[in-house]
């Protein structure tokens, strides 16, 4: 008889199957000090790495100033190598890090700059992407002729007076610029100019610097005089305008005066009667009067067409460049009878209507300065 097998009961498909046995209370505690260290790690990870970010973004310090040139087309890690070579910021990586994700539109302006070491990283950034470039202050006074701003701008050794002569005797294609133009005499504005660094006392070549001062000057004429013309009426063209300004600007000394002299100018021109003005003799003989130096007969009467003692009307041009009193001076002259003034020396003026006044006005200034020079404990000169 065969023996009776005993096979494995099949289990009812219909009944849920059996689970497997849960985890030991030994496993889960394993499994939550794993993860309670890998939170911690984090944790501690995160905190590092914050307080080392925050550390990179402290300022450097110093005690002066850093400058720090950046070139045009420099990449952000290029500026973030010079600035930390400078010892502008500490981390050229966190600057890296940081323009490449916060910063990425950022556009760092190129130029000169003058940084301050005690500046975090984000307001060094701020500085370069505004542009607060190192700018060098110009200022030309009222009443200087060109050769004179050639020799001042030289003596910064911004670029050689010879390039800023040459470089003026270019008439840009202006359409307002009067024709026949041989020079920019009396439409460089006097006034005071902020250039940055790069642009006047880098290594361009000095007629470049010298077309940047120019173009500037201009510029400032077309902003501030140009619309002062534009506003008024006058007989006077804008090149007769700036002539008679000029003139105006070397003969007034004290402000007030500004507009009886040309109002006084004005009647001469209007009269036909030689306008007489030393300033345009000096101007044509290079030579500059003073009070123990006056104009000679030989100098009055020597011949040039801006000599104004020997040619009625106003000169081919400016004399110098009149600033924005002067200008306005002959728009709004003084109305009066005077057709002459004599100085005084003392920067006034004695006004006369007729040249026999004027005669009697000279002489008496003569004597009175003779009388100061012999007076007891006057100076010698």
């Amino acid at each position: 008889m065969a023996e009776d097998l005993q096979l494995p009961a099949q289990q009812d498909p219909h009944l849920p199957k059996r689970s497997a046995a849960p985890p030991s209370s030994g496993t889960w505690r394993w499994v939550r000090r794993w993860l309670q260290a890998v939170v911690l790690g984090l944790v501690l990870v995160t905190g590092l790495a914050y307080w080392q970010w925050q550390r990179w973004l402290q300022p450097v310090g110093g005690s002066e100033p850093i400058q720090v040139v950046i070139e045009p087309g420099s990449s952000s890690r290029f500026i973030g190598q010079k600035l930390q070579q400078a010892g502008v910021i500490r981390s050229e990586l966190a600057w890296r890090l940081w323009s490449r994700t916060l910063a990425r539109d950022w556009l760092f302006q190129a130029g000169t700059y003058l940084l301050d070491p005690n500046q975090d990283m984000l307001a060094i950034a701020q500085q370069l992407r505004q542009g607060s470039i190192l700018q060098t202050r110009l200022t030309i006074p009222e009443g200087w002729r060109i050769e004179q701003m050639a020799a001042a701008l030289a003596a910064r050794n911004w670029f050689g007076a010879d390039a800023f002569i040459a470089m003026a005797q270019v008439i840009p294609p202006l359409d307002w610029l009067p024709q026949d133009l041989t020079s920019l005499e009396g439409y460089l504005f006097p006034d005071t100019y902020l250039f940055p660094v790069e642009q006047v006392e880098g290594s361009l070549p000095d007629q470049e610097k010298a077309q940047t001062v120019i173009n500037a000057m201009l510029q400032r004429f077309i902003s501030v005089a140009l619309p002062l013309f534009q506003q008024h009426s006058t007989p006077l063209s804008l090149h007769e305008w700036v002539t008679l300004a000029s003139i105006v600007e070397r003969e007034a000394v004290v402000p007030e005066e500004r507009p009886l002299i040309a109002g006084v100018f004005l009647n001469r021109l209007k009269q036909g009667i030689p306008l007489g003005a030393d300033p345009t003799v000096e101007y044509a003989l290079n030579i500059r009067q003073t009070p123990d130096r006056r104009l000679t007969l030989a100098e009055v009467r020597t011949p040039s067409p801006y000599n104004t003692y020997l040619y009625p009307g106003l000169p081919p041009g400016p004399i110098a460049s009149p600033g924005l009193a002067s200008l306005k001076a002959v728009l709004e002259p003084e109305e009066t009878d005077f057709l002459y003034f004599v100085a005084r020396y003392d920067g006034t003026h004695v006004f006369s209507k007729t040249l026999a006044e004027h005669e009697a006005a000279q002489r008496q200034i003569i004597r009175e300065r003779q009388a100061k020079q012999t007076a007891p404990g006057a100076a010698t000169p």
